[in-house]
């Protein structure tokens, strides 16, 4: 029974179980995303490569309290709902996301200052 499980968890046909994550979600060029939180950075996507499924459920990020800092791209401070591998800090599902005030970011003491 161990080893189906432990073969399971190998093929990665066990998900992680969705949580709630807030921090900094940036994405400083085009398919550039990540987010940072209180337990490190996680990769969303990089232009070319990995981008995690949900992306396209995401809504529009840049409607409340985005900065930019390249033309479109900047950053902004959001509450996503994601399913994680922790070993690589990989947001590997997006279930949900919300922009959320700039200012609960800057009041978390956890958070990077940006």
């Amino acid at each position: 029974m161990l080893a189906s499980f432990l073969a399971l968890v190998a093929l990665g046909a066990i998900q992680s179980q969705p949580e709630r994550r807030c921090g900094w979600l940036q994405n400083p060029t085009p398919a550039n995303w990540w987010l940072v939180d209180r337990d490190g950075e996680w990769l969303i996507g990089a232009q070319g490569g990995y981008q995690a499924p949900g992306m396209d459920n995401m809504p529009d990020m840049t409607t409340r309290g985005w900065v930019r800092t390249n033309g479109y791209y900047g950053h902004g401070c959001a509450c996503m709902t994601v399913e994680t591998d922790r070993r690589t800090m990989r947001i590997t599902r997006i279930r949900s996301a919300s922009p959320v005030p700039l200012s609960q970011c800057r009041r978390d003491r956890r958070l990077p200052r940006l």
